[in-house]
């Protein structure tokens, strides 16, 4: 049995869940999610619980078990708290702002570059070097946080660019410089 799995959901006082068959519809004081599970899966609410539990004990369905939990678990979690990943910004000159719901960075190319947040992310901007993204899909933040780092990822001899807060970035030692032999 998956030890993921088989742990069962808690669901907050404010989050309502709707179970259609393979179809999971999660609404909280963030927003609304659904998804719709593998047929493996069945998902039973008991009272405030979430019991995910799989058909048959197949391949799949033992792989499918422990993720179906986590993504329901994440929806869950989301509508009633929301999530957000935080980005650090290093390097002389680099800088982020907010224009509108956009955001604006410099990163030392000849244009700034834009992005735009789709429907149930906020950009947050705390100094000029620290850019929040947060919302109610894990999925949705997470996508756009790599997005973000990917416009300068930190390159291995200086460190600068855009890293995730608590990243440790590996560091070359770079040219040695003449030996001093002639």
């Amino acid at each position: 049995m998956s030890r993921i799995g088989k742990r069962p959901i808690s669901i907050p006082a404010k989050v309502q869940v709707a179970i259609d068959g393979t179809k999971v519809v999660v609404k909280g004081p963030k927003g609304e999610l659904s998804r719709n599970l593998p047929a493996n899966v069945i998902v039973s609410q008991e009272g405030e619980v979430l019991q995910v539990t799989r058909r048959d004990d197949t391949r799949t369905s033992r792989q499918l078990h422990g993720l179906s939990r986590t993504l329901v678990a994440n929806m869950v979690e989301g509508v009633s708290q929301g999530f957000q990943r935080r980005l650090e910004i290093q390097g002389v000159g680099y800088r982020a702002q907010i224009q509108g719901r956009n955001l604006l960075l410099n990163m030392g190319y000849s244009h700034q570059v834009q992005i735009e947040p789709p429907e149930g992310v906020q950009f947050a901007v705390e100094g000029t070097t620290n850019v929040i993204v947060s919302g109610y899909d894990k999925e949705i933040v997470g996508n756009i946080a790599a997005k973000i780092r990917a416009v300068r990822a930190p390159e291995p001899y200086k460190g600068k660019g855009i890293r995730y807060a608590g990243e440790v970035v590996r560091r070359k030692a770079g040219k040695t410089g003449k030996s001093g032999k002639k």
